[in-house]
């Protein structure tokens, strides 16, 4: 879809800032719920430090170690051999090894024709946050077992097979970013040249290319995927790697956020807005005439309203007439059933906090930021901000603990290492503004493919700015009519915790690397 047309005349005070909306709460709600925020210590035996001098050696396996098995997709039976092993990042200079990025490499066996066997390589962000949630959760041969909508079942936590693996599209490549999963600095005064979108991006550079000699893939169709703040760094790759001579056929962006250049002002409640009033639909919440309507058309007034008459509001100000502000109160009171007094006390601006706490408060409930379809108990019943994020939470446990269970008995990695789910990234600087680099990436390539997936009900990157990135994104026409296409799941942030929408979600990835590969 396009939202060129739907937008008012005026929404060009936001370009710069509308782009990269989401990420204000998408980064101070990541430190929060332990996804990729730094964590607190009161001693050594859990954190790496990256202020040490010295660090115990990590002893890596001389080799991938390897392990076969099957798993069967739609009909089909699938022989794949499975590797777990650790990429030495060398400096290019020096060839000193910097640091070891942690992979589990999943390839079908039998393929004579490497051109015709796309190779995914797949991550997560935060920036600190693990592989892990695509890993056991979206895409590969096993997933954490949750029930259909994602909630978590009872601990003991386990795994069964993945209906919706991607490999019946290619090869698997699932790779924990440094001071994630088991990836570790060589030095922990090397850290610091991991951290950062530019230094984060030389170092996946350096990983694909020394992945493509090590397993002499160089002739193989290649695609890029990331999830949250991976999706920075999957878009900011389409650009490196063509840079260096190393074009991918498709770049896939899930629930994303690719520009950082503003992250305060009116503009984050233009973005969330349009969140909130699906939530408040999916919560039953507003008139029996909104509640009728389907996911997709609720969304489209949604749009609609943030986009036309509540941004003239906000465009006008002070000069904005009281018919007006009753008018744009009334309106947002309908949209996000919310009361009238609450939403005029906060100006006509209700940020993720208020809201969470205000929508279900007769409940004594709190809707969730990374899946605004789970409430949970606010423990405290005056608060204006969520006690913490519930839809995180359910499921942050069982996926470390269904993970360490996989990798020692179904991959044989044995270790005593820690490993990282999140919070544990190197010093961390620069602007998170990856724009750029897609939109180069589709002038050298223009045979280039993108998929970009939105989850309806994600407050952490919200549906709206991404669209409005991807609309003015500087791209031919051509490519904007054939080359980019976009993905809408009845879910949050991680959309293939729900059943439903993974199904869909495969299905839409399925046609994406149809359509990315040469004809």
């Amino acid at each position: 879809m396009r939202l060129n047309g739907q937008f008012h005349q005026k929404l060009g005070i936001f370009l710069i800032l509308l782009a990269a909306t989401a990420v204000s709460g998408f980064a101070q709600g990541r430190a929060a719920a332990g996804r990729g925020g730094a964590a607190g210590a009161t001693n050594g035996f859990y954190r790496f430090n990256y202020n040490m001098e010295d660090m115990q050696p990590i002893d890596y396996p001389a080799q991938p170690i390897s392990t076969q098995h099957q798993i069967t997709l739609h009909n089909e039976t699938i022989q794949y051999t499975a590797r777990v092993g650790f990429m030495p990042i060398r400096h290019a200079t020096s060839g000193v090894t910097q640091g070891h990025l942690f992979y589990t490499y999943y390839a079908k066996n039998g393929v004579t024709d490497k051109s015709k066997r796309p190779v995914w390589f797949l991550f997560n962000g935060g920036p600190g946050a693990a592989t892990i949630w695509l890993h056991m959760g979206a895409f590969g041969p096993k997933m954490v077992k949750m029930e259909p909508n994602g909630m978590a079942t009872p601990p003991p936590y386990t795994y069964v097979d993945n209906p919706n693996c991607l490999l019946d599209t290619g090869d698997l490549v699932f790779i924990d970013a440094m001071g994630t999963g088991f990836s570790r600095p060589d030095k922990p005064a090397y850290g610091a040249d991991f951290g950062g979108v530019d230094n984060d991006l030389a170092a996946f550079g350096e990983f694909i290319r020394s992945f493509l000699n090590q397993y002499n893939l160089w002739g193989s169709p290649l695609f890029v995927g990331g999830e949250s703040y991976g999706t920075t760094r999957a878009a900011g790759l389409a650009g490196y790697l063509t840079d260096r001579d190393i074009p991918i056929n498709g770049v896939m962006l899930l629930s994303a956020v690719i520009d950082i250049n503003a992250s305060a002002g009116e503009q984050r409640q233009l973005a969330t807005l349009p969140t909130e009033i699906l939530t408040a639909h999916f919560h039953k919440k507003l008139a029996p005439d909104l509640q009728k309507l389907s996911v997709e058309q609720i969304a489209k007034q949604a749009r609609e309203f943030a986009s036309g008459e509540y941004l003239e509001y906000l465009f006008d100000g002070a000069r904005a007439t009281q018919a007006q502000r009753e008018k744009v109160l009334n309106n947002f009171a309908r949209y996000t059933g919310l009361a009238k007094p609450f939403i005029d006390a906060l100006d006509l601006r209700v940020p993720l906090g208020p809201f969470s706490t205000e929508l279900l408060r007769d409940k004594h409930m709190m809707t969730s930021r990374l899946d605004s379809r789970f409430a949970g108990y606010q423990l405290d019943a005056g608060a204006t901000n969520t006690s913490f994020d519930y839809s995180n939470s359910n499921i942050e446990d069982c996926f470390l603990t269904a993970f360490e269970a996989y990798v020692r008995n179904d991959l044989n990695y044995k270790n005593d290492n820690l490993y990282y789910v999140s919070g544990n990234a190197p010093p961390w600087s620069g602007e998170y503004n990856t724009v750029t680099n897609l939109e180069t990436g589709f002038a050298k390539n223009p045979h280039m493919k993108l998929f970009v997936g939105f989850g309806y009900y994600d407050f952490a990157c919200p549906f709206y700015p991404m669209e409005y990135t991807v609309n003015h994104l500087k791209v031919s026409d051509e490519i904007k009519k054939n080359n980019i296409s976009l993905g809408y799941y009845e879910a949050g942030h991680m959309v293939y915790i729900d059943r439903p929408s993974a199904d869909k979600y495969h299905a839409d990835l399925e046609k994406f690397v149809k359509g990315a590969l040469p004809k």
